[in-house]
């Protein structure tokens, strides 16, 4: 606690520090303003019972910071961004042009390929908005709109999503942490007093060791999160003795890290977006005027709604997605060549293609825990409904694994201010 508070006064009594922390309070306010700014003419009645009925927007609702719980002019928040940068990453991977742009140019090229993500951001931030839109309208908690008022509402979402995405570049380069993380994190935290007072509200006395244990629940998955999130796998690295001119060059030893957690919150994200496809096809199908098609599609959303079908689904999607975006991102082969490049070995393996074996061999199975514990981490919300009967989002989930990630990162980088400041 003596740390917590010296590091607190360290932040605040440095001045550079100190100004870039207000600078992203204050962002941070600004973007809870856009969200709280709904479009008008809303059914709220319907909208609380749409959301509290449909898992997946629920979950689309902790991404968009809440906003989409009153449909601001920001309801897509940061969404659109953190979908085009996913696209812009697998693109890069399977793209030699991309690939080599991000590799051999430097910051330029990462440059270049985050405007691409910028860019990219407008088409994808248009569809999710008419998607949206089009859906409300047929579930009746949007009016009936003219085609002039769906294009200035699709617009009006649209260039909400943009600012917010502004907002959060704008943090990242003139404040501290992750921008679209901490708009995220923002919108999160924003929800926990209104959980909190529906707890309160719904308190029974006769359920008091239920609330207990969840209470210990709460505090041993954080502490588990924490733990898997900052895990590492350490492989051991030497550097062979190297002889320029009168001096020795090498001949020590570290290691390579290989997280646990390699993908992040990332395959939620992924699993999201397909669960979240046939919900909207069959929404909106379910509302056409044919019998035999609605009657279907409402089939289907029975089926699609069940509890324990959307679990195991959400489970294996995200599992299998751990290990398809550390694929992507994590790539043996290069690691192996730039160790054998730096005259690099890790004992007792041979360099190059056994090297890469190697560390393919170990990331299959640390993946593995990642991999597993991000399927429990998702399905949370459904363990401790059955079990508790609560269901706020902003208690465990996908939500408790964005907030400690995101605190966790900010307090790095804070450390690293303060490290800097002090050499």
């Amino acid at each position: 606690m003596t740390k917590f508070i010296e590091k607190i006064r360290a932040v605040w009594t440095d001045k550079g520090l100190r100004g870039r922390m207000l600078f992203v309070f204050g962002i941070l306010i600004v973007t809870r303003l856009l969200a709280s700014i709904p479009i008008p003419n809303i059914d709220q009645n319907q909208l609380a019972a749409f959301l509290r009925n449909n898992q997946f927007i629920g979950l689309l609702n902790v991404f968009s910071g809440g906003g989409l719980s009153t449909l601001s002019i920001a309801m897509l928040a940061v969404g659109p961004f953190i979908t085009a940068t996913i696209i812009m990453q697998l693109l890069t991977m399977m793209s030699s042009k991309l690939k080599e742009m991000s590799q051999n140019e430097g910051e330029a090229g990462r440059r270049k390929i985050n405007q691409y993500s910028r860019l990219l951001t407008i088409p994808l931030a248009l569809v999710q908005a008419f998607g949206f839109l089009i859906l409300l309208q047929r579930q009746g908690i949007v009016p009936s709109l003219t085609v002039f008022k769906l294009i200035t509402d699709v617009v009006v979402i649209m260039s909400g999503s943009v600012l917010m995405m502004w907002l959060g570049e704008l943090i990242t380069e003139f404040g501290v942490g992750n921008g679209v993380s901490l708009i995220i994190f923002a919108g999160i935290v924003a929800r926990l007093p209104l959980s909190i007072s529906q707890a309160l509200f719904s308190f029974d006395v006769g359920q008091l060791p239920m609330y207990l244990a969840f209470l210990v629940a709460v505090v041993f998955i954080i502490y588990a999160v924490v733990l898997v999130n900052e895990a590492e796998r350490p492989v051991q690295v030497t550097y062979a003795k190297r002889v320029r001119g009168n001096k020795v060059y090498g001949g020590v030893s570290t290691y390579l890290p290989l997280r646990l957690n390699q993908a992040g919150v990332i395959p939620i994200i992924f699993a999201l977006s397909i669960l979240l496809i046939p919900q909207f096809l069959f929404n909106i199908l379910a509302t056409m005027k044919n019998a035999m098609i609605s009657g279907i599609s409402h089939s289907i959303l029975n089926f699609l709604s069940n509890q324990l079908f959307y679990g195991i689904c959400y489970f294996v999607l995200v599992f299998l997605f751990t290990y398809f975006y550390t694929a992507v991102t994590f790539d043996p082969e290069m690691i192996s060549t730039n160790l054998q490049k730096n005259g690099a070995f890790i004992p007792g393996v041979r360099p190059g293609a056994p090297t890469s074996a190697h560390l393919t061999k170990i990331l299959l199975r640390i993946t593995f825990v990642g991999a597993l514990f991000l399927g429990l981490i998702a399905v949370l919300p459904l363990i401790l409904k059955a079990i508790t009967g609560i269901t706020s989002l902003a208690i465990g989930g996908t939500a408790l694994l964005i907030v400690v990630s995101v605190v966790l990162d900010l307090v790095k980088k804070i450390d690293a201010q303060l490290s800097a400041r002090e050499y």
